[in-house]
């Protein structure tokens, strides 16, 4: 689920969250291990950085994660608004101004803040959708299920809803489980459950 609402691969967030010496890249804020829970938080700044990884190296991303460090940055990193400024990266403050992380840190830079939200190509073939209006009837909204996708205007998990379709409930039939789902809804949260099934697959969604 992380990776397929951030558009990172699966094995992008299982390296990143991987010790290799100067500690993990992003460490699940939820849990690490039987099995890595990733916050709403996380997930965001999963998505941030795989952007950036369209036109810059992992070096660089730690590179610029470390320079933050070093300003005295110590937030959760979706506190952080990194976007890309031509060949370097920037810690985006307002309209005006953002703090270069990579040529000279610290200098003063212009920079347009990239929406993190929008829908996005990471890779050919795979398309990312709006984060938090995946599908027309799915929403993520960190306030609601804890982040957890669910059909728009009710707090019921759109995996709920798709599972009941892949068992073989008719979506005509959904509304006598959820009273507040309609069919198309419940088309809805079959189509993004299989987007997320695409990622266990290496990624290929349309």
């Amino acid at each position: 689920m992380a990776a397929a609402l951030s558009g990172a691969t699966t094995g992008q967030i299982r390296s990143w969250r991987q010790d290799r010496g100067a500690g993990p890249f992003l460490r699940p804020e939820l849990a690490v291990r039987p099995r890595a829970l990733y916050s709403f938080r996380d997930v965001l700044a999963l998505r941030a950085f795989a952007r950036l990884r369209q036109d810059f190296s992992l070096q660089a991303l730690r590179r610029a994660v470390g320079n933050l460090r070093q300003l005295g940055e110590v937030e959760h990193l979706s506190a952080y608004s990194l976007v890309a400024d031509g060949n370097s990266i920037a810690l985006y403050e307002d309209d005006e101004h953002s703090t270069d992380l990579l040529k000279k840190p610290g200098q003063r830079v212009i920079a347009t803040l990239a929406d993190i939200m929008e829908p996005f190509t990471p890779r050919p073939g795979v398309i990312v959708p709006h984060l938090l209006y995946p599908y027309d009837h799915v929403t993520v909204n960190p306030e609601t299920q804890g982040g957890q996708p669910v059909i728009a205007g009710t707090r019921v998990p759109s995996e709920e809803v798709a599972a009941l379709l892949r068992d073989g409930v008719p979506a005509e039939n959904i509304a006598d489980y959820f009273p507040s789902v309609n069919a198309e809804a419940a088309r809805d949260a079959e189509r993004f459950a299989l987007y997320i099934d695409s990622y266990a697959t290496g990624g290929r969604a349309a």
